[in-house]
């Protein structure tokens, strides 16, 4: 973090000194959690459904930190204020003003954590950048990240997430960007907005915020993410397979294990590239953080290069696992809507292969959350759909959605054992230790609040025991 003095925090966030001395410097980093707290940091204590920080400030003082960020008294240095969150964004948009960096904000309904860690990757080549760990895209996380510039920080990248009308709006109050992307409207959240014309509304705050010198980097082969042109004063950027389009792909290939190579085709020439991401829905990610480096300086070749040589950061986001028996674990299940669920059941098929070495496939899919009324007729169509892709098993866990799953794979199928519903991850681990065999690839995936990563580490347990 920039330095700063506690009065100058207290100004930034509009609160009043208690028991500090003004002229202490805050030089670490801000942190929630007091265990992480080191000498010259900065405690803020938030108040959480089972857990009040405000109970831990003596030991986040006992740690070195400098002062407490509190809604009331904790009996040290503090800087009291109304609301602790309201007053973090406050302390991330004055460390950002100081900061000379690139803010690049991205959202979308798909793909946003693993396209934030590719631009991350390919601007790092180009000088220090920040980026959050996972997606820490929320009131919390996101201005938590910002907090992380330096005065030597070039670059800052930041998802952001909504799940309500106004949230983007706010997280671009707290860090403006000068380049906007947006990936695709989907149908995640729909059950919280309503449809999807009510989502890409939300989505397009962002372009709403950028200057009239910044960049809009927009999807042109989704027609509300290409609509927002519109709603933006700044220079649009297309990427995608559309003839508008000025990055592109060409000649996408998937090699035997499922990872994408394309030609990367741009204004300024073209180059190959080699993901070692798997899954063809990553070349349009590619495509993304390229128009992105490019448009901080980065050169085709360069970009071509980088994105070869990027990989996943983030957990649980087709973390690909070859056991020593030969069973291929694909770990997806950090969450789940219908357009990554489609996406993910086609990547496991490129994975399995085609012809006489084909390898048995199985999907174990918990549900998808906050579709809303469409929830039942989505549940339906990704079983109707892991039979048409002719993935060898598909394994339904839960309750209800998950029976409107495995009942639309059995409706589609020809047969009657591609599907079976199991209650729990419990269940479904037991179901494959009996069942699966050496070569076979799984496929684990369901909205983070399912908890069916349990499967995939019990699998990977079981490989490294072996």
């Amino acid at each position: 973090m920039i330095a700063l003095t506690l009065a100058e925090v207290a100004a930034a966030v509009g609160g009043t000194l208690t028991g500090a001395d003004p002229d202490a410097l805050v030089t670490a980093p801000v942190e929630v959690d007091s265990r992480k707290v080191r000498p010259g940091g900065l405690f803020a204590a938030f108040v959480g459904e089972h857990v009040d920080g405000h109970d831990y400030a003596d030991r986040a003082l006992a740690a070195g930190a400098v002062a407490v960020l509190a809604s009331r008294p904790v009996g040290g240095p503090t800087v009291l204020v109304d609301s602790v969150v309201d007053a973090l964004g406050k302390l991330a948009r004055a460390v950002v003003g100081r900061a000379d960096a690139a803010v690049v904000a991205l959202t979308g309904s798909a793909g946003k954590t693993s396209t934030k860690d590719l631009i991350a990757q390919l601007l790092q080549r180009l000088g220090d950048t920040v980026y959050p760990p996972g997606s820490l895209n929320n009131e919390i996380g996101h201005p938590m990240t910002a907090l992380r510039v330096e005065d030597t920080t070039r670059h800052l990248v930041l998802e952001m997430g909504a799940r309500h009308k106004g949230d983007i709006e706010y997280l671009t109050s707290i860090t403006p960007p000068r380049i906007g992307l947006v990936l695709n409207v989907g149908t995640a959240h729909v059950g919280e907005f309503g449809s999807q014309e009510a989502i890409a509304e939300a989505k397009g705050e962002l372009v709403e915020a950028l200057p009239a010198d910044g960049v809009a980097v927009l999807n042109a082969d989704d027609r509300l993410v290409r609509a927002m042109a519109s709603r933006t004063k700044a220079r649009v950027v297309y990427f995608g397979e559309s003839a508008e389009a000025e990055v592109r792909a060409r000649d996408v290939r998937l090699d035997s294990t499922g990872r994408p190579s394309f030609t990367l085709s741009t204004p300024a020439g073209s180059a190959p590239v080699q993901l070692r991401l798997y899954g063809e829905h990553h070349v349009s990610n590619a495509l993304a953080a390229a128009a992105v480096a490019m448009e901080l300086g980065m050169t085709v070749d360069d970009t071509a290069e980088a994105l070869s040589e990027a990989g996943a950061l983030s957990r649980w986001r087709m973390e690909v696992v070859d056991r020593a028996d030969g069973v291929t674990v694909v770990n997806d299940a950090y969450n789940a809507n219908p357009d990554s669920m489609r996406a993910a059941l086609r990547a496991l098929i490129s994975m399995g292969g085609r012809g006489p070495e084909r390898r048995r496939t199985w999907a174990v899919l918990g549900e998808m959350r906050e579709l809303g009324e469409d929830s039942l007729a989505e549940h339906d169509a990704i079983g109707r759909l892991a039979v048409r892709l002719d993935v060898t098993k598909l394994v339904a866990v839960g309750g209800r959605e998950a029976a409107c799953m495995e009942l639309g794979a059995r409706n589609e199928g020809s047969w009657g054992e591609e599907s079976v519903l199991v209650s729990d991850a419990d269940a479904a681990v037991e179901l494959l230790r009996s069942q699966l065999r050496p070569g076979d690839v799984v496929l684990v995936k369901a909205s983070r609040s399912v908890g069916l990563e349990k499967v995939a580490e019990a699998l990977l347990a079981d490989g490294a025991a072996e």
